[in-house]
């Protein structure tokens, strides 16, 4: 839900990165309608910030022009959306594998391990009737988590742009049955107990099968849609 903003310097940012979060974790969905005044009026803030933040997310492709009716939020692209997961599952392969490099040199972050772990328990707790920003800002943390724990800065860095797009993506597919357990109970443990062990391999391997399992799911779910 949108919340009201306070009145700080920097309004601008602020009524940017909740409208980021809110496109992101699908609580304002593909396709959308956009109205200034009533985003205006749920901030409590003139419309002034509110376009120059709608104009910065047009620049990252989150938002655009529709006919008369002023904005909307950008549709999901299916080709598009499958190139992001091709990247992807070779950051994700490649961030797991050097964690466990990490892990296995003893040279890993021990807060970052711990703050895996503690998201994994706290993950088994999801279900299908978690709602859906919530299970799409937890499975992103977790695995920005392991880029973290890569020690490779780049990782993050290179990612940051895609996560948005990536973000509403997930939002389609995390509400399926069964779905947020199977990420929480398999996939996810599966990825952490390789990264402990240290097995670069393993870890890698489950970190691209749980990519590409997201990238067909979502594509089906895509399909479906367009049908």
């Amino acid at each position: 839900m949108l919340q009201p903003l306070p009145n700080p310097t920097n309004l601008i940012d602020l009524t940017y990165r909740q409208l980021l979060d809110a496109i992101a974790d699908g609580t304002l969905a593909p396709g959308q309608r956009i109205r200034q005044a009533e985003l205006a009026l749920s901030f409590g803030i003139s419309r002034q910030p509110v376009s120059h933040a709608l104009h910065l997310l047009k620049r990252e492709g989150l938002v655009e022009e529709h006919g008369k009716k002023g904005l909307r939020v950008v549709p999901l692209d299916l080709v598009r959306i499958g190139e992001l997961y091709q990247v992807r599952q070779a950051i994700d392969g490649l961030a797991a594998r050097l964690a466990a490099e990490q892990v296995r040199a003893r040279e890993a972050d021990k807060l970052e391990l711990a703050g895996l772990r503690v998201q994994l328990e706290d993950g088994r707790d999801y279900s299908d009737a978690t709602p859906v920003p919530v299970l799409v800002r937890a499975d992103t943390d977790f695995h920005k988590s392991i880029y973290r724990l890569s020690g490779n800065s780049a990782i993050e860095d290179m990612t940051a742009p895609l996560w948005p797009h990536l973000m509403r993506a997930m939002a389609g597919v995390l509400h399926r049955q069964g779905y947020a357990e199977t990420i929480w109970r398999r996939e996810h443990p599966a990825i952490l107990e390789a990264i402990l062990a240290g097995d670069a391999a393993k870890a890698e391997a489950e970190a691209i099968s749980h990519a590409a399992g997201a990238a067909r799911m979502t594509a089906e779910r895509l399909r479906s849609n367009a049908a």
